[in-house]
C-alpha cells in the first residue's frame, strides 16, 4: 500500500437501486460463501481522506465506561503440549471430483450430520450442462460418504441448495432438474439423509421450497409462472393455491400471507392485494389493498402503502393478522426511497427509512409495543440500496447491545455502538492495546470502528462480519481499525469480553473465525487469498492468548471454516483446494478440539459477572430495561470443556423506575443530556387524540410511557390514561371499503371528505410528528430479538422479500472457487 498505510473509508455514492420498501440487510446467520480472491489493490475500493471525529458522536460527558473483565490469572501458560493432542484428532478428506462449489448443511443439532454437495455447472446456448454429487458425514465431517446415487446421479440446481427442515425433524429437500432441462423433480428424506425418494413436480419452481414451522409436512413454494402451490404430505402430492402471486410467507399458526396481481403482472407496485389464508388455501381473504411490499416480524404484519396519488408509500401496521390496521408515524417515502425492518420481536420495532435523494443513509425509528407511535433513534445511519449494505448487527451475547455505523459530515464511515437498545449511541471505546493510526487528529477522540456488511461490499480485505453467540456471553469477534473513522487499510481482529464496552487487539491482520464449545473456544485461519496455508490458532481465553497449529505439511488454498451452528461443538472443518496443473480437488481438514480439554468444567471455573456494569458506585449500576443480570462466566484461566448441555446461568434482578425506564410520550421530548420530557410548545394545552385499530382515542399524559418489556418495580411511575372516545377512525390507505358505515348511509359522502382531508393531514403531520413531537435526545427504546432479521430481495422477480421470522437453514454454508467474491456471514 506504500504511503496508503493510514487512510479513511469515504461512502462510495454509485448507482442506487429505486423504491424498494423492506430492502435486504447482511447475510443471515450461518450462511456463507467463501470463494477464491484475485490478487487486487484494496485502496481500489474506497476514496482516501482524513476525518475528524465529528462533535455529535463524541460521548456525553456522563457516559462512563470502565473494565469489566473478570480479575484472573495468567491464561497463556494454561495451554502446553497441545501438538500431539491436536494431531491425533485431525481428520482429512479429499472429495475425488472437480465441482466448482461445495454446500455444506448440518441436519439436525448434536447429530454430527452434515451433507455436503458439490456442483458444476456451464451453460450450453439455452440450457445449463451440470453435474452434482452428494456426500453425507456422520462425525461432524471427519469423513464422509459418497451417496450420490441416492439422488439417482441429478443434476440439483445449487441457487436452491439443501433445504433443511425445522427443529430437529431430519427432513432434507434437494431440488433439481429433469433430464432435458424440462421441469423439476424433489429428493426428500425424513431420516437425516440416509435415504431419499424423488417426487416429480406438476411446476417449476422459482424459489427453494420452504417449511411450515409449525409442521415440517406442509410444503409452500412459487412456481416460475407465478403459481402458489402447496403440499400436505412432504411433497407426494401438491395442490394450486392461486394465480398471479408476487410474493408469499409463511406466518403464524398455519396462516399463509401473499401479495397477488389483479392485472397479471407484479412489476405494477403499488397495485398489489395482500391476501391470507389460515387454512392451506381452502378460503381467502384480502386484508389489503394498494400494497407494494409487505413484512412480517414478531407479532407485526407490515405493509407499504401507496397513497392516494401514488407517488408516496406509507408503512400500516397491524397485530391482528391483517383484521385492523394503523398507519405508523414515520416519515411517508418516494419512489426512490425504502424502509427496512432492522429488527423485530413482539414488543417493538426498528424501523430504517431512507433519506430521499441518493444520499446512501437515512434515519433508524423505534416504535412503541404497538408498532404505531415511533422515536427517533439514530440519524444518517448508513444503509446503501446497492444491494443493501449496512452495518447493523445485533450482539446476540448481551441483552441490549447494537452496533451499526454513521455517515459523518465529509462522508466518512464511523462505527457506534448502543448499549441500551437504541438510547444512546457512542463511538465505541480504542482497545488499550492499539494505537490511533494517523487519520486521528485529536488521539483523545479516536476509537474503534468496525468492518461489517459496507465492507465487504466495496471490497476490502474484510473475510467476515461480526460475529457473537447467545451462549457465549459478552463475547463478540470482529474485524476493525482504529481512528477517526473507518479504514481502507488491512484490518485487525478485535475481540471484545464484556459485550462492546472494552475491546482487546487479539489478531494481527484480517482472519476467518468461529466460535466453539459456548465461547471457551476460539479459532481463527488467516485470510490470505494468494497463498496456501496450513495453521490454524486457537484460544480457551476469550481471544487473549493463542496456540497455532500446524494441520496439515501440504498446504491448501484456503476457503473457508465450517462448524456446526449454535457454538457449542469442539469440531471444526477447514476448507480449501490443492491447485495442481491439472485439477484442483476440494479437501477437508476437521480437527476435535475435544482431547485440548482434559476435564469438564466444574462450579470452581466459573465467576460471577455483573452485566452492563459501568459504575459499581451506582447502585442502579448494571440496570438495563428495569433489570439487572449476573452471569456465571468461565474464567480465562481455566481449560475445562462446557460441554453441548452447557446452559446460561442467569440471576436477574429487579431495579426501581426512573426516568430512564420510560419513553416520552405522543407530545412530549427529550432535550439533549437530559431524562426529563418536556412538552412540545406548539402542543401546550392541547387535547391530545390518536387513532388506534380503529378507534379515536383521548391521552392524558404527564409525559411519560414505560418501556414495553421494562421490568422495573416500584420508584417513579408517572401517570398515563388513554380514554376511548367511541368514535371510528382508519386510513382509507389499505382499504377503501373500510370507509363505509352502514348505519349511517346518508352522511357517508361527507364522512368520506373529511377522512381524505383527514389523510392529507396525518401525512403531513406524520413527518411533523416524528421530528418534533416524539423524543428527540437521549431516548431509550424497546428490547430486541435474539436474533438479527433481514430481508432479501428477490432479483428474479424485483419484488421484495419481506422480512423473514424463521430463515436460518440449519446453518448451510457454500464454497465456490470460480468468483472474485467474498460474502461471509
Amino acid at each position: 500500500m506504500g504511503l496508503l498505510l493510514h487512510c479513511a473509508l469515504l461512502l462510495s455514492l454509485s448507482t442506487f437501486a429505486a423504491g424498494l420498501d423492506f430492502q435486504p440487510g447482511s447475510h443471515t446467520s450461518g450462511q456463507s460463501v467463501f470463494v477464491k480472491r484475485s490478487n487486487t489493490g484494496e485502496e481500489k475500493a474506497a476514496k482516501i481522506v482524513k476525518r475528524s471525529l465529528p462533535a455529535w458522536l463524541i460521548p456525553s460527558p456522563n457516559h462512563k465506561i470502565k473494565r469489566r473483565s473478570t480479575d484472573q490469572g495468567d491464561s497463556c501458560q494454561a495451554l502446553q503440549e497441545y501438538g500431539t493432542k491436536l494431531a491425533d484428532n485431525t481428520h482429512r478428506y479429499t472429495f475425488n471430483d472437480l465441482s466448482g462449489s461445495v454446500s455444506l448443511a448440518w441436519v439436525g443439532d448434536g447429530t454430527g450430520v452434515i451433507l455436503a454437495l458439490t456442483t458444476f455447472q456451464v451453460p450450453f446456448f439455452m440450457i445449463r450442462l451440470g453435474q452434482s454429487k452428494l456426500y453425507r458425514s456422520e462425525n461432524y465431517g471427519k469423513s464422509f460418504q459418497d451417496v450420490t446415487n441416492l439422488i439417482n446421479n441429478t443434476f440439483i440446481r445449487s441457487e436452491f441448495g439443501i433445504a433443511i427442515g425445522p427443529e430437529n425433524s431430519g427432513k432434507v429437500i434437494l431440488t433439481g432438474d429433469v433430464s432435458g432441462g424440462h421441469g423439476s423433480r424433489i429428493f426428500v428424506s425424513d431420516d437425516f439423509g440416509k435415504s431419499f425418494t424423488h417426487r416429480d413436480l406438476p411446476f417449476i419452481p422459482l424459489m427453494q421450497i420452504t417449511y411450515n414451522p409449525d409442521n415440517s409436512k406442509v410444503l409452500l413454494v412459487l412456481s416460475n409462472n407465478n403459481e402458489m402451490w402447496l403440499s400436505e404430505d412432504f411433497g407426494s402430492n401438491w395442490k394450486k393455491v392461486h394465480d398471479m402471486v408476487c410474493l408469499v410467507k409463511w406466518g403464524r399458526k398455519n396462516t399463509i400471507f401473499f401479495t397477488a396481481s389483479l392485472n397479471g403482472s407484479c412489476s405494477d407496485r403499488g397495485m398489489l392485494e395482500l391476501r391470507r389464508t389460515t387454512d392451506y388455501g381452502k378460503t381467502i381473504k384480502t386484508v389489503a389493498t394498494k400494497i407494494y411490499s409487505f413484512g412480517l416480524g414478531g407479532r407485526f404484519l407490515f405493509a407499504s402503502v401507496m397513497t392516494g396519488k401514488g407517488t408516496l408509500r406509507m408503512i400500516h401496521v397491524s397485530v391482528d393478522q391483517g383484521e385492523t390496521w394503523n398507519m405508523a408515524q414515520l416519515p411517508p417515502v418516494g419512489h426512490e426511497q425504502f424502509y427496512s425492518i432492522l429488527a423485530a420481536n413482539d414488543e417493538m420495532v426498528f424501523m430504517h427509512v431512507d433519506e430521499p435523494g441518493d444520499t446512501g443513509f437515512g434515519t433508524i425509528y423505534v416504535s412503541d409495543d404497538r408498532g404505531t407511535v415511533y422515536s427517533k433513534s439514530l440519524e444518517r445511519h448508513l444503509y446503501t440500496t446497492t444491494g443493501g449494505d449496512t452495518d447493523f448487527t445485533n450482539v446476540t451475547s448481551l441483552r441490549g447491545v447494537f452496533i451499526t455505523s454513521v455517515l459523518a459530515e465529509g462522508d466518512s464511515v464511523q462505527s457506534v455502538v448502543s448499549f441500551d437498545q437504541g438510547g444512546e449511541w457512542v463511538p465505541l471505546r480504542k482497545p488499550a492495546n492499539s494505537k490511533c493510526d494517523a487519520t486521528a487528529k485529536d488521539p483523545e477522540k479516536c476509537s474503534l470502528h468496525i468492518h461489517a456488511a459496507y465492507s465487504t461490499a466495496m471490497r476490502l480485505n474484510v473475510p467476515m462480519l461480526p460475529l457473537s453467540e447467545p451462549n457465549a456471553v459478552g463475547l463478540i469477534l470482529a474485524h476493525g481499525s482504529v481512528g477517526d473513522a473507518i479504514s481502507v487499510m488491512r484490518p485487525d481482529v478485535y475481540v471484545s469480553d464484556d459485550g462492546g464496552y472494552t475491546w482487546i487487539k487479539a489478531l494481527d491482520g484480517p482472519h476467518h473465525y468461529a466460535i466453539l464449545d459456548s465461547g471457551g473456544l476460539l479459532v481463527a485461519v488467516e485470510h490470505s487469498p494468494n497463498q496456501p496455508v496450513n495453521q490454524i490458532k486457537f484460544s480457551t481465553d476469550e481471544g487473549q492468548c493463542w496456540g497455532v497449529y500446524n494441520f496439515t505439511d501440504d498446504p491448501i488454498y484456503f476457503t473457508g471454516l465450517a462448524s456446526e451452528p449454535g457454538a457449542r461443538s469442539m469440531n471444526v472443518s477447514v476448507w480449501g483446494y490443492r491447485d495442481s496443473l491439472l485439477s484442483q480437488y476440494w479437501i477437508s481438514i476437521t480437527i476435535d478440539f475435544r482431547d485440548l480439554l482434559t476435564r469438564d468444567c466444574d462450579d470452581n471455573d466459573y465467576v460471577q459477572w455483573l452485566a452492563h456494569s459501568d459504575d459499581i458506585s451506582d447502585p442502579n449500576d448494571g440496570c438495563m430495561l428495569g433489570y439487572k443480570e449476573k452471569f456465571l462466566r468461565l474464567r480465562k484461566d481455566s481449560v475445562c470443556w462446557n460441554g453441548r448441555d452447557y446452559q446460561v446461568n442467569t440471576q436477574p434482578t429487579p431495579c426501581p423506575c426512573t426516568l430512564d425506564d420510560f419513553l416520552c410520550d405522543f407530545g412530549y421530548y427529550r432535550q439533549e443530556n437530559s431524562s426529563v420530557c418536556v412538552e412540545q410548545p406548539d402542543l401546550k394545552g392541547k387535547v391530545l387524540e390518536f387513532c388506534l385499530h380503529g378507534k379515536e382515542e383521548q391521552l392524558q399524559t404527564s409525559g411519560y410511557r414505560k418501556i414495553p418489556g421494562d421490568k422495573c418495580e416500584g420508584g417513579e411511575m408517572p401517570e398515563r390514561k388513554e380514554i376511548d372516545l367511541s368514535k371510528r377512525c382508519v386510513s382509507d390507505l389499505v382499504g377503501p371499503e373500510l370507509l363505509i358505515d352502514s348505519h349511517s348511509s346518508k352522511s357517508v359522502p361527507v364522512v368520506i371528505t373529511v377522512i381524505i382531508i383527514i389523510m392529507l393531514l396525518s401525512v403531513a403531520a406524520g413527518v411533523v410528528f416524528v421530528k418534533k413531537y416524539v423524543c428527540g435526545g437521549r431516548f431509550l427504546v424497546h428490547r430486541y430479538s435474539v436474533l438479527q432479521q433481514h430481508v432479501e430481495d428477490n432479483a428474479a422477480e424485483g419484488i421484495d422479500e419481506p422480512l423473514e421470522t424463521n430463515h436460518t437453514q440449519n446453518g448451510k454454508i457454500e464454497f465456490h472457487d470460480d468468483s472474485d467474491e467474498d460474502l461471509l456471514e
